[in-house]
C-alpha cells in the first residue's frame, strides 16, 4: 500500500469510526438529557436583532421548551475519545499498523484540539446556566460580553501559539502570495475567531447547523489533504464523522440541539484550521452560510436603527424563510445545498491558487 493510499484509508476509516462511536453512545446522552430535563425553561424574550421574539416564538416556542440542549457533547467528546484512543494505542503498540493511525501531532492537531475543548467547555458552562435558568439575563446563560471575552482569550492563546511556537506570521493574499505581517498576525487571528464565533447563530433549525458544518469541515479535509497535512485532514474528517452521527439524531424531529457547547467549539476550531491551511482568504466562501446568517442580523439591526423598520420578518435569515411559509425542512435542505456549493467553490479556488 502506497503512502498516499494509506493516508486516504486513514482519513476515511477514522471518520467512519468516529461516526460509529458517536452513534453508539448518543442514546445514553439522550436519555440523560431527557431524564434531567436539560432544556430551556422559558421562551426566548428577545430576538438576536433586539426586538421582541414574537415571530420566533410563534414558530419555535413549543420546540425550544422540551427539546434538550447540549447535543454538541456528541461531537467534541467523541473526537476526544477517538484521538486519544489511537494515541494510546500507538504508545502501546508502536511497531504495529495501529500506530500509524495516530493523528495527534504538535504541528497539526494540538492547537485545534485545545481550541475545540476549551471553547466547547465555555459553551457547556453557558448551556448549563441556560437550562438551570441561572445568569444575568432572563432565561439564564453567560452574558454576551463574557462569552466574547472568552473567545478573545482563546484566540489570543491560539495566535501566540502560531506566532511564537510555530513561527507563523504569514497570510496568503490573492495575486500577491504569502505576506509576512509580523505581530499583526495576533489581532488578525483574534478577529477571524470572533467572526467565526458569530456564525454560531446558524444553530436554529433541526439539522441545519450539522449539515452546514459538515460541508465546511469536509472542504477543509480536502484542502489539508492537498497540502500533505494528513493529521489535520484526519482531524477535520473526524469532525465530519461526528457531525453525521449528530445529524442522525438532529434531523426532524430533533432529539436535541447542538447549542453553545457545539457551535462555540466548532466555530473556534474553524478559525484555527483556516490558518493552519493558510486558507483565511477563502474562509468567507467555504463558510458562506455563516456569513449570510451574520449579515442578515447586521442588516436587520442597521435597518431598525436608521430606517426604524425591519427588512426581514425574523433573524437570522433562516427564520425569515420560515416566517414567510417555508416548511423548516425545506429551509434546511436548501441551506445545505447552498452550503455545499459554496464549500466546493471555496475549495476549488484554494486548490487553484
Amino acid at each position: 500500500m502506497t503512502a498516499l493510499t494509506f493516508s486516504v484509508v486513514k482519513i476515511f476509516s477514522l471518520a467512519a469510526i468516529a461516526s460509529a462511536v458517536a452513534i453508539m453512545w448518543s442514546p445514553l446522552l439522550i436519555n440523560f438529557l431527557y431524564k434531567h430535563k436539560l432544556w430551556k425553561k422559558s421562551a426566548r424574550q428577545k430576538a438576536i436583532s433586539g426586538e421582541d421574539a414574537v415571530v420566533f416564538n410563534s414558530l419555535h416556542k413549543e420546540k425550544e421548551i422540551g427539546t434538550p440542549r447540549m447535543g454538541g457533547l456528541i461531537i467534541w467528546i467523541t473526537i476526544l475519545f477517538v484521538i486519544f484512543l489511537f494515541f494510546i494505542l500507538s504508545l502501546i503498540f508502536p511497531d504495529s499498523p495501529l500506530a500509524q493511525f495516530n493523528f495527534l501531532s504538535r504541528s497539526q492537531t494540538w492547537l485545534p484540539l485545545f481550541t475545540l475543548v476549551a471553547a466547547s467547555l465555555v459553551g457547556l458552562a453557558d448551556d448549563i446556566l441556560v437550562v438551570r435558568g441561572w445568569g444575568r439575563y432572563i432565561g439564564g446563560g453567560i452574558s454576551f460580553k463574557k462569552r466574547f471575552i472568552a473567545v478573545v482569550l482563546i484566540g489570543l492563546i491560539g495566535s501566540l501559539w502560531f506566532y511564537q511556537k510555530l513561527g507563523w506570521d504569514i497570510v496568503y493574499i490573492p495575486f500577491l502570495g504569502n505576506i509576512s505581517i509580523g505581530l499583526w498576525f495576533v489581532p488578525l487571528f483574534i478577529l477571524v475567531m470572533v467572526a467565526c464565533w458569530s456564525g454560531g447563530i446558524i444553530d436554529g433549525l433541526d439539522g441545519l447547523s450539522g449539515g452546514a458544518f459538515a460541508s465546511i469541515f469536509g472542504a477543509f479535509t480536502i484542502i489539508a489533504f492537498s497540502q500533505g497535512k494528513i493529521d489535520l485532514a484526519t482531524f477535520c474528517a473526524v469532525i465530519c464523522g461526528t457531525l453525521f452521527a449528530f445529524l442522525w439524531f438532529n434531523i426532524p424531529p430533533a432529539r436535541f440541539y447542538m447549542s453553545e457547547t457545539g457551535t462555540l467549539g466548532l466555530t473556534s476550531v474553524l478559525a484555527v484550521v483556516s490558518f493552519l491551511t493558510n486558507s483565511v482568504y477563502v474562509l468567507p466562501i467555504i463558510a458562506g452560510l455563516l456569513v449570510i446568517e451574520v449579515l442578515s442580523v447586521l442588516i436587520q439591526l442597521l435597518s431598525k436603527k436608521f430606517r426604524h423598520k425591519k427588512i426581514l420578518l425574523s433573524t437570522p435569515i433562516h427564520h425569515h424563510f420560515e416566517a414567510i411559509g417555508w416548511p423548516s425542512y425545506k429551509v434546511t435542505m436548501r441551506f445545505w445545498i447552498v452550503g455545499i456549493v459554496l464549500a466546493i467553490v471555496g475549495t476549488a479556488i484554494k486548490l487553484f491558487a
